[in-house]
């Protein structure tokens, strides 16, 4: 078998003659095949000397012809140019060409065309399948290295959904988002379209179609509460401003994080007013460590525990509602088939765990970000966006920081988190789930903290004020002493079911912190922290 590579300038009279006569011996022999290439006029010379570079050839002209000793892509013997290939096939086969210059010039001139069509059409079907354009911000950060995997495994936009990746940072980082790309290019994802790093300001977030905002890390040392909550205005301001400037308008925004992910994602919406319905605040993790929590409990698995909802702040002063919470698959005298589920609280007979050690546990958890790590907050995010792509299972309550409009009695302008379903690419609020009342006096202290933390990180108060209860008891109550009692306490018996991860704002205003701002241009008075809540 006979393999021979023609390749030459589409515009070149030569290759057009060269060309011409390989066909006729194709077409006549059995045993001899060709492969053609043509190349633009203005790349042909890099196109030839890389080839040349690259085989260890010298051939300075178009054509260039060579035989390949094996498949194409194989080991390649140089055979010469046009006039090379004209003596060697009337030396073995016995053929010559008879064409005139003439009808030289028209098939090169054609070629030309016809090269430039297919050029045309190749690059009108990849505007066809455009990739979804997906940012991450802070991408340094372990929570990033934990995301690349799934969102580049087809589970979360679907595996006919091609993605572009875009990994923001700063420069001083530089080195390790060079080594993250080379790592994701080296998942060989079939739908990942291409992979690239961004340092420069003016360039963040261009025709992005999804903008992850992750924990961002700090560096400037802060020594108030105050100067925490003030430090987040100017990164969302930056970064509020540049969504609206070069992300699409449909862009989707998902904060995440274990520090103020509610405050951010409300900054983010005042600086982005354009997209502010499109922001959303991530509250999975928080459940995710509820249904943990309740599954071992009943010795069974998270996955079997569905319909937790998480109330109010994500990482910091919220409630647990078990109200709605069901077990599917659980090992007891009553068996069901897949579909049949249980209350939780129903299974749950011990009062004192519910009151005491569950809600100490979650406080915990969500005092000191513990276990909130990488994996956790990648699978919350990745969850999110699956679900707000194709919409959440059937009939379930997925909690999610979104921005109030006064549902449920929550006043308006702050993100808390409530119960949403998503269908149709987007989310609605469950109004209209019964039984979920919450006390005047609990949904106080939840929206009491949330618009507190706003206004003094606008400078609009200057001191934070925590929640104060007219009730003199309940004051006296809650105390560091007391902590594992808040719930107890402040929730009656027929709403034991409602657990609080309380945390207390006048303790972390005594502390001290050293952070790292995770931006610092092109605002120059960039400060942060991650004074944990």
């Amino acid at each position: 078998m006979a393999k021979f590579v023609i390749a030459g300038r589409a515009d070149c009279p030569h290759y057009a003659k060269a060309e011409l006569l390989a066909d006729y011996l194709q077409k006549n022999l059995p045993d001899f095949r060709i492969y053609k290439i043509t190349q633009c006029p203005d790349v042909w010379e890099e196109w030839l000397e890389n080839v040349c570079e690259e085989n260890k050839w010298n051939h300075k002209n178009s054509p260039i012809i060579w035989r390949e000793l094996l498949d194409r892509g194989g080991k390649g013997l140089l055979l010469g140019g046009y006039n090379e290939f004209l003596e060697h096939v009337q030396l073995y086969y016995g053929v010559t060409s008879s064409m005139t210059t003439e009808m030289m010039m028209i098939i090169a001139q054609e070629n030309l065309e016809a090269h430039l069509e297919k050029k045309q059409e190749k690059e009108n079907l990849k505007g066809l399948i455009s990739p979804l354009q997906i940012w991450i911000t802070s991408a340094a950060s372990p929570a990033c290295y934990n995301l690349i995997p799934i969102l580049t495994s087809g589970q979360v936009f679907g595996l006919h959904t091609e993605i572009s990746l875009t990994l923001f940072d700063q420069e001083e980082v530089e080195k390790s988002l060079q080594g993250l790309v080379l790592e994701t290019e080296d998942l060989a994802s079939p739908v990942l379209r291409s992979v690239s790093f961004c340092t420069k300001v003016e360039e963040a977030f261009r025709q992005a179609d999804v903008i992850i905002v992750l924990e961002d890390s700090m560096e400037e040392e802060v020594h108030t509460l105050e100067d925490c909550l003030r430090s987040r205005v100017p990164l969302c301001r930056l970064y509020g401003y540049l969504m609206e400037k070069n992300a699409h308008e449909s862009v989707r925004v998902v904060v995440g994080g274990k520090t103020f992910v509610n405050l951010k994602a409300v900054l983010l919406m005042r600086y982005a007013p354009g997209i502010a319905r499109n922001i959303i605040a991530v509250a999975l993790g928080v459940e995710g460590e509820a249904k943990a929590a309740v599954a071992r409990k009943l010795k069974t698995a998270p996955s079997c525990i569905k319909d937790v909802i998480i109330w109010g702040n994500i990482s910091g002063n919220n409630y647990v509602d078990l109200r709605k919470a069901r077990v599917y698959r659980y090992e007891s005298a009553i068996w069901g088939p897949p579909h049949f589920s249980r209350p939780v609280l129903d299974l749950i007979f011990d009062s004192d765990w519910l009151k005491r050690e569950f809600v100490v546990t979650l406080k915990n958890l969500t005092d000191t970000g513990q276990q909130f790590g990488g994996i956790l907050a990648a699978h919350s995010i990745t969850t999110t966006l699956k679900y707000w792509y194709h919409g959440s299972p059937p009939g379930e309550i997925v909690s999610l920081g979104v921005l109030s409009e006064g549902q449920f009695g929550i006043p308006e302008g702050i993100v808390f988190s409530m119960p949403v379903k998503f269908e149709n690419g987007t989310w609605v609020v469950l109004t209209d789930l019964k039984d979920i009342e919450i006390s005047e006096q609990i949904m106080a202290r939840m929206t009491s903290d949330l618009i507190q933390e706003k206004l003094v990180a606008l400078g609009d108060v200057l001191t934070f004020q925590p929640y104060q209860s007219d009730d003199k008891q309940e004051k006296q109550e809650i105390t560091p002493d007391h902590k594992a009692s808040v719930y107890s306490d402040l929730v009656p018996d027929e709403n034991k079911h409602l657990a609080v991860s309380d945390v207390e704002i006048s303790e972390l205003s005594h502390h001290t912190t050293s952070v790292t701002p995770s931006f610092q241009e092109p605002i120059s008075d960039l400060e942060g922290n991650t004074e944990e809540r």
